[in-house]
């Protein structure tokens, strides 16, 4: 009754538990960015589908598999490698599609581990649109996407749980050097645009991914970000509740909102530099327009 999309890039180690959560499914489909490990042979051991496609952005990357891959079912599960569904999750997905009514996607809970310990005050946002019809979700920016449905969206009891520091510490500051990179590209391209946003929405909308989408354009917008991130998460969130590991992890945040302060100004800067050197070229008629002729008839 649902097919199950799982992302990946060298997940060895991940892959094993997350299929091993989804087993309930009959049609589970490996989206791998060209995978350099064990990633592949743990797949087709599991009897998975794999296609494969070189990653370019989240959105665009995720937008491609829900057009091109064939689910064998109406409805798409969206899994990354390091999450794990939970068994109380499991059972109000296959409720949900049984009887789904007008919706055609559902939010779910996520629980952000490091190690054992459940990251509950510290995490930013904990709702995420992963049970969809693929027909009706649309994806909105180069990382962190925006989910986009055309329809009602309901919510889902059990928690979907995620484990960012699976890999270490190493692998989630070069994880989020790249991510900063493409937000950073992201924040340039909407003011380049001239995109508005709304207070006014990012305050009290009602569609919980309308109201992130103008949350993030107003957040991009505030000085002293990386400080603000810091004390949202740690003071705002009660993230010192979780410990050392809440301190560290709004600490790490934090330092990736400083990465991306400083990348957006690298490229502002460069797009204001190229504008400026482009308007000082001569154009091929420029400085020979003595030589054009003037229709004198043409003047009033």
């Amino acid at each position: 009754m649902i097919s199950v999309l799982i992302l990946t890039r060298n997940e060895q180690n991940n892959l094993p538990r997350c299929l091993d959560s989804v087993r309930w499914s009959h049609d589970i489909h490996v989206f791998d960015s060209y995978s350099t490990d064990g990633t592949l042979d743990i797949a087709r051991a599991a009897g998975a589908s794999i296609v494969q496609r070189h990653f370019d952005n989240w959105s665009s990357h995720q937008s491609w598999a829900l057009a091109n891959i064939p689910f064998r079912h109406p409805w798409v599960f969206y899994i990354d490698a390091d999450e794990r569904v939970t068994p109380e999750l499991a059972v109000s997905l296959r409720k949900a599609v049984e009887n789904p009514g007008d919706k055609v996607a559902f939010r779910i809970e996520r629980r952000d581990f490091w190690g054992d310990r459940w990251l509950k005050h510290v995490q930013m946002s904990s709702y995420y649109l992963r049970l969809f019809r693929p027909e009706k979700m649309r994806y909105e920016r180069l990382v962190n996407p925006v989910s986009i449905p055309h329809g009602p969206v309901g919510e889902l009891p059990g928690y979907l749980d995620h484990y960012p520091f699976s890999k270490g510490v190493t692998h989630w500051l070069a994880r989020h050097n790249d991510y900063s990179s493409l937000e950073s590209r992201q924040i340039v391209r909407v003011r380049a645009a001239n995109r508005s946003f709304s207070l006014k929405q990012a305050l009290f909308s009602k569609d919980f991914n309308e109201r992130r989408f103008h949350q993030k354009e107003l957040f991009y917008r505030m000085p002293g970000r990386p400080l603000l991130k810091f004390i949202a998460l740690y003071f705002g969130k009660r993230g010192f509740i979780d410990g050392r590991e809440g301190f560290t992890y709004a600490v790490l945040q934090s330092f990736y909102e400083f990465m991306i302060v400083l990348k957006t100004r690298e490229l502002a800067a460069k797009r204001i530099s190229t504008m400026h050197t482009n308007a000082s070229v001569p154009k091929p008629w420029q400085g020979q327009q003595e030589n054009v002729p003037v229709n004198r008839a043409s003047s009033s």
